[in-house]
């Protein structure tokens, strides 16, 4: 049964679900606050995994025998846990790929390749994952396109007026995260893409950091495509998601070649497959895309509006509690933000806080978060950044600051 906000969390259930939390690290009990990078996985996903491959490993669409059927099953029956999921129209608009990044790849040189002609726009913002970046980099280089940027706000907000002035008739594509990774940002992509629209573009949603924190519907966003990774939210690594509209997926060719893609194949023709299999050349990590089917019966049975009221709580708590400590100089105070803290301290490298917080068992992350040029936009070199999933506590948090507060007043 799926929680309601009147509810109290069982956050002790919630934990046992995830193995990993329950170990030492450094001598301290571990304390991770690294889910920007990746979740945590629960029982039932590693399960999953292992139960693939001790009871149906087999390849999937090319065998008639019983494994081959299991396995099969369950790997369409994500596909279609996925469009309820998102609110696809067709389960046939789910592409299995690799991760987010894989997607925007196929993406950019699928409908990149084939759309854009020299002279024509390619828009980015400011705050984009370097995944968001250099895709887009390689195709308008190869298609003699041009490549814009939307700029933020100190806060780390879109400066959405500057993006209504660069749409024009070139503007053929707009690429934009959904939320930040480093800053928290959530976008206003629904009028973003609407926007867009008016001018024709086609408009891609890096979805990565949003599908842990925020209910997706592709339907009434209207966005073109929309691509997200398993391991941010609770599944595996190795695998991730494209949805793209019907209309989209059979027009554009497809990014790979090789089996399964094919409908027939000579010496001196090819003929492609119906959607999705024209985009899921080879053998694909079966048991990723199942354990990804756990994760989000996972996160179903809590409810993203329980997650995202928790989360919001802890960064409340924290955001309270760091800037009351000297020096602190968050990067990133949009009005609508999601449950991440990036972060300098005055005097104080970013590295040797998650140095020396790792002694203490706490994981931050600390660097540029593969987003360099935003680093360049606030004229820092990198930060260090909180970020929290529905398995952390308000406890943690104290934990947190407390253990922080200490270290800086010893490196003063």
């Amino acid at each position: 049964m799926t929680l309601t906000l009147k509810d109290q969390l069982d956050l002790t259930a919630i934990r046992k679900q995830f193995p990993v939390l329950d170990q030492s690290v450094n001598g301290n009990p571990l304390i991770y606050f690294d889910n920007a990078a990746t979740t945590q996985k629960p029982l039932a996903v590693i399960s999953e995994i292992s139960r693939y491959y001790t009871e149906d490993n087999a390849n999937i669409h090319r065998g008639i025998h019983t494994l081959a059927e299991r396995a099969t099953a369950a790997y369409e029956n994500t596909r279609k846990s996925i469009a309820q999921f998102i609110n696809a129209n067709e389960s046939e608009e789910i592409i299995f790929t690799k991760g987010t990044t894989d997607s925007i790849n196929l993406v950019a040189h699928s409908l990149g390749g084939s759309l854009l002609k020299p002279g024509d726009e390619v828009l980015i913002s400011c705050m984009e994952h370097h995944s968001n970046i250099v895709p887009w980099q390689i195709i308008c280089e190869k298609t003699k396109a041009v490549l814009k940027i939307i700029p933020i706000n100190d806060k780390g907000e879109l400066i959405f007026e500057e993006f209504l002035n660069l749409l024009s008739e070139r503007t053929k594509i707009v690429s934009m995260v959904h939320i930040s990774n480093t800053l928290g940002t959530i976008n206003p992509v629904k009028k973003v893409i609407a926007a867009a629209h008016k001018w024709g573009a086609k408009v891609l949603i890096d979805g990565a950091q949003a599908t842990p924190h925020n209910k997706i519907d592709v339907k009434s966003l209207n966005c073109d495509f929309y691509a997200f990774s398993g391991h941010k939210m609770y599944g595996p690594t190795g695998v991730g998601v494209l949805y793209g509209k019907r209309s989209l997926l059979e027009a554009i060719p497809p990014y790979q070649g090789g089996g399964e893609m094919i409908k027939e194949v000579s010496f001196t023709q090819t003929t492609y497959n119906e959607i999705p299999y024209k985009f899921e050349a080879g053998t694909p990590n079966i048991a990723g895309v199942t354990g990804l089917n756990k994760a989000i019966e996972f996160v179903q049975s809590i409810g993203l509006d329980q997650i995202s009221h928790h989360e919001n709580a802890l960064l409340l708590r924290a955001t309270t509690q760091l800037s009351e400590i000297e020096g602190f100089q968050p990067m990133g105070t949009a009005s609508e933000k999601a449950s991440v803290i990036s972060f300098n301290i005055e005097g104080v490298h970013p590295f040797d806080l998650g140095v020396l917080l790792d002694a203490k068992g706490i994981a931050i992350r600390t660097g540029h978060h593969c987003t360099q040029p935003l680093m360049d936009r606030f004229k820092v070199e990198g930060t260090a950044r909180a970020s929290f999933a529905i398995y952390n506590t308000f406890e943690e948090v104290d934990q947190f600051v407390s253990a922080l507060s200490n270290l800086i007043k010893k490196l003063r």
